[in-house]
């Protein structure tokens, strides 16, 4: 019985390690495809809730492949289940479709020429944060996963998300809207792995990091209301800018002196703010509006009450009032330990130990946060500066200037093909 148990065991592996090699082999025969793919989406992107050419070349390309497909999923998602030759459990896959109201400045022969209407302005479109590329290499990867379905032990869901970077006012959508759709059921995904291309690091590498990963997102409204009147007889009223400006020094001691940053790190910013329209008149109301930032969803509730309690306080010490709004946006991004753990090996072996390293959390937001609320998840960062430019010369994302090495988007294939393989091989042992 226990021979039997060791060639069980040895045939597993000579079958994983052979469904390996074919994911090496179709991810090379594909690249090129996928940055043909990529270069159509950069060439024509399309703002949040708006991605109408881009669902329907996704849903093309989709097509061809044997998987079932939904479209118009959270107004423009496209989904689509690939179901194995072997039963097992269902793995979620996402890349983000939307682009930004950015004119690009990069000299390329696909750079983005597309103009729309936002915010009642005429405004170019870019990916400006590589969602392009995410496209791209998630039609890679349910292309090599199609070839090898018969060996996959369970199921693929492949979701291509709209809104991203934030639906218009007014509008639902994003990643929460596609969980309100119950893009998570029929059937009930297990886990959910999606990556973000990074500008800053190198190609060929992948970072990643258990627990918070990314900030939560919430958007900080503060109306202050003073009394208004001539600016040569300033105590004749109450001043909101003098107010305001010491609302936004005070701001900061909620997170230097009352914030346990142990826990992790935290940032308010005041962004905007607009009161008045004359030099020599005190108005009588001024608005600013900012983003709060949290590693730890018990700091964020913590955060939150302290800004309430500062910013009231310092406006009646003022004789002004205020009125706070906290309007929360994306949970942190927080990836399983448990699932980072388990699958940090496969980004070991498939980009070289010494091209994987532990990031430290960033301040931005994703609201991949939201799919990882309901089920485990691991959000990972692929390398996409060339090896050429150093960490200080690359363009930030959501510049005019945001562009990435093309080379990379092969690990990201072979990357997420491994992920789901070696999570099915695990859980059918």
């Amino acid at each position: 019985m226990q021979k039997i148990c060791l060639l069980l065991i040895l045939l597993c592996t000579i079958s994983a390690e052979d469904i390996r090699q074919q994911i090496e082999a179709l991810s090379d025969e594909i690249e090129a495809k996928v940055i043909e793919w990529r270069r159509y989406f950069h060439q024509y992107p399309e703002l949040s809730n708006r991605e109408f050419k881009t669902a329907a070349k996704i849903e093309g390309i989709l097509r061809k492949l044997d998987v079932e497909i939904k479209t118009k999923v959270a107004h423009t998602g496209v989904v689509a289940l690939l179901k194995g030759g072997k039963p097992g459990p269902v793995v979620a896959l996402r890349a983000d479709m939307d682009g930004l109201p950015i004119v690009e400045r990069v000299d390329l022969p696909f750079a983005s020429k597309e103009k729309t209407i936002y915010n009642g302005k005429k405004v170019g479109v870019m990916h400006a944060c590589g969602h392009d590329t995410h496209v791209a290499i998630l039609l890679g990867v349910a292309e090599v996963l199609t070839k090898i379905k018969k060996d996959l032990k369970g199921s693929v869901k492949f979701i291509f998300q709209p809104a991203e970077e934030g639906a218009p006012e007014g509008e639902e959508g994003g990643a929460e809207l596609m969980v309100k759709e119950g893009v998570l059921q029929d059937p009930p995904v297990d886990v959910i792995f999606g990556l973000h291309i990074n500008s800053g690091l190198e190609v060929g590498t992948i970072g990643y990091r258990p627990g918070g990963t990314m900030a939560s997102y919430d958007g900080l409204f503060i109306s202050v209301k003073g009394k208004q009147t001539h600016g040569a007889y300033p105590w004749a009223g109450v001043d909101p800018i003098v107010t305001s400006a010491q609302i936004i020094i005070g701001l900061q001691t909620t997170i230097s002196r009352n914030a346990k940053l142990i826990d992790g790190a935290a940032v308010v910013t005041i962004g905007s703010i607009h009161g008045g329209n004359r030099g020599n008149i005190i108005p009588e109301i001024v608005e600013m509006v900012g983003t709060i930032r949290t590693l730890d969803p018990r700091m964020q509730d913590q955060v939150h009450e302290n800004i309430r309690r500062v910013v009231t306080n310092i406006a009646a010490s003022a004789g002004a009032v205020a009125d706070v709004r906290i309007k929360r946006g994306y949970p942190v991004t927080y990836n399983d330990p448990k699932l980072t753990i388990q699958m940090a090996p496969t980004f070991k072996r498939v980009a070289g130990v010494d091209h994987v390293l532990i990031r430290n959390a960033v301040t931005g937001a994703e609201d991949f946060s939201f799919f990882q609320q309901k089920v485990p998840g691991l959000f990972f960062f692929l390398g996409g500066r060339p090896k050429n430019i150093k960490p200080i010369q690359a363009p930030p994302h959501h510049s005019p200037d945001f562009h990435i090495d093309e080379s990379g988007m092969k690990l990201g294939v072979k990357t997420m093909c491994n992920l789901v393989v070696d999570y099915m091989d695990q859980q059918a042992r």
